[in-house]
């Protein structure tokens, strides 16, 4: 009978431990030791290899032996060996208990598995640069059966991408044990240039000025804003101010409404256009409203509207024209509007409404990029500013005045950033490498 010998240290004839067990962890010689087995291998009574060593290659068991881990143990160190050198090349052959972190962000790459394989062996691939969606991996089987077929050979396509395979013997071959992409932990918001007009006010009815234009934001050609992915931004496309007055009747001009995008890291207001003023009566406030662009005023002392600073200008006085986003209102025409070419071709909005003018004369023009002219007396009520514009109406008199022309919103970004994912149906357009979502009303981009 073999005698058994229970001790939890092994030590040398200096004192220092060779093999040591504490809390059912076992350690083998200490810090800066080197362990050597002599003369390569460690054997049982029967002199069956327990340990063997060749070359850099330490072996548990021999051949057809079942290694056993007790239960609630680990290899610490074991298990996938990952390889320190990033794939870059358009070609990699597998290695058993290697795993490989492949860069296709210059090229695709064709992976060649083993030519045989062993029960339990296990080869792991991850999408270094998230670029897998772009340059694909494909999967050589190289003759042993994949998932338990033969061909085709398996495609790897998915942005982050992480596949893990374990060889089950010759029916079913290679089984994948994970094959999921891995979520972006830490989302990087990219590049997008924006257009944000919002509504135009209305003129006034009754000896009345021209309403302002709609506020006029952008970036374009400036520093542009980040959108993150998986955050939805939310665009909201305000209306012109509403037509007022009738025959008899004499009221001040409407305010349009504001424009606006909301979402993670974006908060952009352009303020709607100020509504013009109009002489109702002599103890009455007869200025120009406030707004992205201000709305004019009216004889004989009323003051223009203010404009909103890198968005608008002032109102005119004396039958002032409403402020445009390109210049301040004047007696009696409205101001001009910018131009901008975020979609590629240069269009011009958020121009001032004209005001009224005695009876025979030509009454105010209104300023480019929607304004629309203001009335001789008498006169019908003068026309509506074109939608999408942003443009201030002419101001009236007995007739009224139009409504303001409503805003609009555009989002610019490369195409290769582009989700796709919108509500509100918005234009899309493309103009080079980038595409243009422009926004006629309401909706939102999820980027």
């Amino acid at each position: 009978m073999a005698s058994i010998i229970k001790v939890d240290t092994i030590q040398d004839q200096d004192g220092n431990n060779i093999i040591n067990e504490n809390a059912n962890t076992v350690t083998i010689g200490k810090a800066g030791d080197s362990v050597n087995v002599t003369p390569g291998a460690i054997k049982d009574s029967s002199g069956n290899v327990i340990i063997s060593k060749s070359g850099t290659t330490v072996t548990l068991g021999a051949s057809g032996d079942t290694v056993s881990v007790a239960s609630g143990a680990e290899f610490v160190g074991g298990g996938t060996q990952w390889q320190s050198t990033i794939v870059t090349g358009t070609t990699l052959s597998a290695v058993a208990g290697n795993g490989y972190w492949i860069d296709t962000t210059s090229n695709a790459c064709t992976v060649t598995l083993p030519a045989s394989a062993s029960v339990g062996d296990t080869i792991e691939f991850a999408d270094y640069a998230r670029t897998w969606d772009t340059n694909n991996v494909t999967i050589n089987i190289n003759s042993l059966n994949y998932q338990g077929n033969s061909s085709p050979n398996p495609t790897l396509s998915t942005q982050g991408q992480h596949l893990k395979i374990v060889y089950s013997g010759a029916t079913q071959g290679w089984i994948p044990t994970n094959d999921d992409p891995v979520a972006l932990g830490t989302p990087q918001a990219y590049d997008a240039e924006y257009l944000v007009v919002a509504g135009g006010g209305s003129g006034g009815a009754g000896d009345a000025a021209g309403g302002g234009a709609g506020g006029h934001l952008t970036n374009f050609g400036g520093t542009a804003i980040g959108l993150f992915p998986g955050s939805t931004y939310t665009v909201t496309v305000g209306g012109g101010g509403a037509a007022v007055g009738s025959p008899g009747v004499k009221l001040q001009g409407s305010d349009g409404t504001d424009s606006t995008v909301s979402g993670t890291g974006v908060s952009l207001t352009a303020i709607g256009g100020g509504g013009g003023a109009a002489q109702i009566d002599p103890s009455e406030n007869r200025n120009g409203r406030d707004g992205g662009s201000g709305g004019g005023a009216c004889l004989p002392s009323g003051t223009g509207g203010s404009g909103t600073v890198s968005q608008g200008n002032d109102g005119g006085v004396s039958r002032g024209g409403g402020g445009g986003a390109g210049a301040a209102g004047t007696t009696p025409n409205g101001g001009n509007g910018l131009a901008n070419s975020i979609t590629g071709s240069s269009v011009t909005r958020a121009g001032g409404g004209g005001a009224f003018v005695n009876p025979g004369a030509s009454p105010g023009s209104g300023g480019s990029g929607g304004g629309t002219n203001g009335a001789p007396s008498p006169s019908p009520r003068t026309s509506a500013s074109p939608a999408n514009t942003g443009g201030g109406t002419g101001g009236g008199d007995n007739g009224g005045s139009g409504a303001g022309g409503s805003g609009v919103v555009i989002l610019r970004m490369a195409t290769s950033d582009y989700s796709g994912t919108t509500s509100g149906s918005p234009t899309v357009s493309t103009d080079g490498s980038d595409t243009i979502l422009t926004f006629n009303a309401s909706g939102s981009y999820t980027a």
